[in-house]
Parts: structure tokens; C-alpha cells; sequence
């Protein structure tokens, strides 16, 4: 039994290291951060939406539909003027309203003569996430109740000369949506969520891919260097310490190069696709531009560079390739958790602390960069690029420094220290 518990001991501190332990902590902090989110999704649809309403028609389908808007959300701004559409989006953006009602002059009437009466909406979105959506969902909601009491009172009336189609459906609608300041007319929040969400879904997958492929054959280049031993022989060529480390990140960049090629090949392509007809005449064109594939590309191209050289920089700690696994899942943690959170929510509208996190992750920039040249937020691209070409350089600087000296086969001086002493002792 000694033996078998020794061996069991041996077994539990080569799997129960911090390499391993470490991973499945953040996993687990992530995806509790996720529940909670999904938890709040569910609150966010129970919670009554901040709308605007203007009511310019004193008919009764009017006051139907005006009293489902009033019983079953919360009114931020009310008028019976028509003209007052500017003043009410005004006060909605500032008070995080979802959007503006506008019940025509005509729409008890329209309805009466057998025209299914018209609501015109103006939605108003400050971010692209699926979040970002919940309330205009809920706002589907009162509209639907809407139309369907309008519905029951048609059929109540019993008015045999009514056509079935006007009673079944007796409200239509005209709708524009403001996102982040840029107006989209006849373009619902529920379109925009349906082409981000694939935006937002297959980009920072394929980038988190390439990110932990790329991490992972170099950190375990660098661990299989060491257990061969290829690694103490190159060191002691008579060649440059420096040179050696250039050669490595250069070969890196080309990887990143290549793999940042053929993903650019195929996003052309991809973003081109994202042209979406809105329920009215315009249409939500999610293409780039040339320059702004550009500046994707060079964004994925100088987070691929941070990427492989951090990767460098772990792969200098791993002992052999068994170790070298553990040491990937950092890399990993660094390209997840960017990914789950531009699923979910837009940068702009995450508070100030998650926005610095975030933006100190250079993996997240790539992944960002479409939906920001959508709008034109250019700032955010330029400077995450710049963010990241700093990242990279302090990065190698660290592993041209490592490289220079005998840390890679000595390990540190102060473990040569201690080892000294208990050999004196």
C-alpha cells in the first residue's frame, strides 16, 4: 500500500500543477460571468422597455393600441403632436429609451375603411450585441399585444363587410432605426441583431482559432528544442543570441503572415456577402471597403505577431512538451474571452473598467475591427493597431532579453544560488 500511495502522490503533483489548476479556474470564472449575463438576459426581457409615445389620433383603434403602449411599458415621453418626432428622440437618447411610437392622424380611420393602420417606429440602439437587442424585442411584444386587442374588438363588432385580412392584421409599420448614431431607415433592430450575430459569431472564432493553432506549434517548437536538446546546441554556435531570436520571430511572423493571408482571403469574400435587405426600400450593406480590409489585415497580422511572440516568451519556460501543453491555455483564456465578450455586447457601450480590460488584450482588436469600420470608428482601429505594435515590441524585447542570457539551460540565479548553498551545506 506504501508503494501504491507514493506512486499515487507522484501522479497527483505532475497533474496538480499551476499550469493545470490555473486554466479551469479562469474556465470556470468565464462561463460563470456568461451565466450571469444569460441571467440578465432574462431579467431584461421580464423588465418593462423605456419607449416614447406620440398619439396624434383620438380614434378608438387609436386608444387601443395607446393603452397597451401605456399599461405594458414605461413612458419616457408623451405628446399628441406630430411634430415633436425630434424632441422625443432627443429625450429617448438620453434616458436610454428602446424607441419612439407614432400613432398617425389617420389611423382609426385607415383601419375603418378597410387600410390596415399605420405605426411608425423609430428604434434607437447604442450597441450592436445581442444585449443590446433585448429591448426592442420586448417593444415587438407591445406591438404585437397591440394589434392583437385591435384584433378582438374587429371580431367583437362582428361588422360582416370588414375584409378577414384587415381584421387578422389591422396595424402595419414604418420603422428606421438609429445604431450608434447612424440612422438605417426601414431596417428593424431585429435585422441588424441577425446579421451581426453571424458577424459577431464566425470572425472572432476563426481568429481565436488561428490564435491558439499558431500559439501552440510554437510554444511546443520551443518545448520539443529543449527536450531534444537542439535548443543548448544552437546556443552554443558561434552565432548572436540576438540573431537567433530575430530568426525565430521572424519565422513566427511569417506564420502569422501566411495564416493572416489566407484569412483575409476568405473575409473578403464573407464580409462582401453581408448585404441585408431591410423591410423598406434601404438596405444594410455590411461590406468594406479595400482600405478597411487593410486595416483589418494589419490589425490580425499584429496580433498574430503579440500572439507567437508571448508565445515565445512561455515556450522559454517549458520544461519538455508535456509541460509545454499546460502553457497554451493561457493563450487560450487571452483569445476566449474576447470572443464570448463581443458575442454578447458591444465595446462601446461596456463600462470604463471592462473597456480597458478588453482593450489590453490585443487578441480582441482583430475581432472588433469589422463591426468598428461598420460605423466608421476608425479611432478604435488605428489605436488598437498601435496598442498592439507596442504589445509586440515590448514582447520581443523580453525574449531577445531572455535569449541573452542563461536562463533557457541554467534556469534562474537565484535557483544557481540556492543550489550553491545546499551543495556547501
Amino acid at each position: 500500500m506504501s508503494a501504491l500511495g507514493n506512486i499515487i502522490k507522484k501522479e497527483l503533483r505532475e497533474l496538480l500543477t499551476p499550469g493545470t489548476i490555473l486554466p479551469i479556474i479562469i474556465l470556470t470564472i468565464i462561463f460563470g460571468s456568461l451565466g450571469s449575463t444569460i441571467g440578465n438576459i432574462e431579467e431584461g426581457i421580464q423588465q418593462k422597455p423605456d419607449i416614447g409615445l406620440i398619439n396624434a389620433d383620438n380614434g378608438s383603434y387609436a386608444l387601443i393600441a395607446a393603452s397597451v403602449f401605456q399599461n405594458y411599458s414605461t413612458i419616457l415621453y408623451n405628446s399628441s403632436d406630430i411634430k415633436d418626432i425630434q424632441e422625443g428622440l432627443d429625450i429617448l437618447q438620453q434616458q436610454d429609451g428602446s424607441a419612439l411610437l407614432i400613432i398617425p392622424k389617420n389611423f382609426s380611420s385607415n383601419i375603418q375603411n378597410e387600410i390596415p393602420g399605420e405605426i411608425e417606429i423609430y428604434w434607437i440602439m447604442k450597441g450592436a450585441g445581442i444585449l443590446d437587442s433585448i429591448s426592442s424585442a420586448s417593444v415587438e411584444g407591445l406591438i404585437s399585444n397591440a394589434r392583437y386587442q385591435i384584433s378582438r374588438v374587429l371580431i367583437k363588432e362582428a361588422n360582416a363587410s370588414y375584409n378577414a385580412s384587415i381584421v387578422l392584421s389591422p396595424t402595419t409599420r414604418q420603422q428606421s432605426t438609429n445604431l450608434k448614431g447612424k440612422d438605417l431607415p426601414g431596417i428593424s433592430p431585429g435585422d441588424i441583431a441577425q446579421v451581426m450575430s453571424t458577424q459577431s459569431s464566425t470572425t472572432p472564432v476563426i481568429m481565436m482559432m488561428i490564435i491558439i493553432i499558431a500559439g501552440g506549434m510554437v510554444i511546443s517548437s520551443m518545448a520539443l528544442e529543449k527536450e531534444n536538446k537542439t535548443l543548448e546546441t544552437l546556443l552554443t554556435l558561434p552565432v548572436r543570441r540576438v540573431s537567433i531570436v530575430t530568426a525565430k520571430i521572424i519565422g513566427s511572423a511569417l506564420v502569422g503572415l501566411l495564416l493572416a493571408f489566407i484569412y483575409m482571403f476568405g473575409i473578403g469574400y464573407y464580409m462582401q456577402s453581408f448585404s441585408f435587405e431591410g423591410t423598406g426600400s434601404a438596405a444594410l450593406d455590411f461590406s468594406l471597403s479595400s482600405f478597411d480590409v487593410a486595416l483589418v489585415g494589419i490589425s490580425l497580422f499584429l496580433a498574430l505577431v503579440a500572439g507567437l511572440s508571448l508565445c515565445m516568451l512561455l515556450g522559454t519556460m517549458a520544461k519538455n512538451y508535456k509541460s509545454a501543453q499546460a502553457l497554451t491555455a493561457p493563450i487560450t483564456m487571452l483569445a476566449l474571452f474576447p470572443m464570448l465578450l463581443t458575442l454578447f455586447t458591444d465595446f462601446d457601450t461596456l463600462p470604463l473598467g471592462l473597456k480597458a480590460l478588453v482593450f489590453g488584450i490585443p487578441f480582441s482588436h482583430p475581432m472588433m475591427a469589422p463591426r468598428a469600420l461598420f460605423f466608421d470608428n476608425y479611432a478604435l482601429v488605428i489605436g488598437g493597431i498601435v496598442y498592439t505594435a507596442v504589445f509586440s515590441a515590448i514582447i520581443i524585447g523580453l525574449v531577445i532579453w531572455v535569449f541573452t542570457t542563461d536562463r533557457l539551460i541554467t534556469g534562474s540565479n537565484l535557483s544557481l544560488k540556492f543550489k550553491r548553498r545546499l551543495r556547501r551545506k
